[in-house]
């Protein structure tokens, strides 16, 4: 095994897990915001914004992601859009991810109890503040490990965007091994990058519900004391 490669490519590999973390912190955040939309779409009481929701969940789950990007990144510019990789991956990614976290979310909305949303209607919350105050908050706890699971998988299908040219990890191991021969060394750092971001992710999760849960602890005791 030589690791002298490591120093010599150290850059390389360096720009591979900027433009990784970069791509997957893009898509989360397009991810969730979107599939929060797409969740609250899919709730309204209006027959063509759910055929919408439901449309949109069959095609984007119903097909490979590496054909989505493929459409928009070779087909775009013969219909006059032109992204750059970059933009393509994290869009793409965004899109893709926002229909499984739609339905993560909605889950969650559907786990909390009916009596509660009542109990709030009750004392005059307006729709905002019920779903701000109620469905949130409860709603977030109980899909957090689910969005992280979605997050892991969002990160290790970012591998993809090698395909279109975006210098993420894979490009970067792909680049190393073809011009060193080389495959040990490359797919080692490759397989250990990717373990040490969802064990980070897995990690960081799990002290949130931690600091959560006590937290939820603290209330319950002060409520009793007063």
């Amino acid at each position: 095994m030589n690791l002298h490669l490591y120093i010599d490519y150290g850059p390389v590999l360096l720009q591979g897990v900027v433009f990784t973390l970069l791509s997957s912190a893009g898509a989360l955040v397009i991810g969730l915001l979107w599939g929060l939309l797409l969740c609250l779409l899919g709730q309204v009481n209006n027959r063509l914004l759910r055929l919408f929701y439901q449309l949109y969940l069959t095609v984007f789950r119903g097909t490979p992601l590496l054909v989505q990007i493929y459409l928009v990144f070779y087909g775009g510019p013969f219909i006059g859009i032109e992204l750059s990789a970059l933009q393509v991956g994290i869009g793409g990614l965004g899109l893709y991810s926002a229909a499984y976290f739609a339905e993560i979310l909605r889950s969650g909305f559907l786990s909390v109890p009916p009596g509660q949303i009542e109990a709030a209607r009750d004392l005059g919350l307006s729709r905002w503040q019920v779903l701000s105050q109620v469905k949130l908050p409860q709603m977030l706890g109980l899909v957090l490990p689910a969005i992280l699971n979605q997050t892991i998988l969002l990160v290790k299908e970012s591998a993809i965007l090698s395909i279109i040219t975006v210098p993420e990890m894979m490009s970067a191991a792909s680049r190393m091994s073809s011009e060193t021969f080389t495959f040990i060394e490359p797919y080692l750092f490759l397989g250990l990058t990717y373990w040490l971001i969802t064990f980070l992710l897995a990690r960081s999760v799990r002290l949130l519900e931690g600091t959560r849960a006590a937290t939820s602890l603290d209330c319950e005791d002060t409520a009793c004391k007063t």
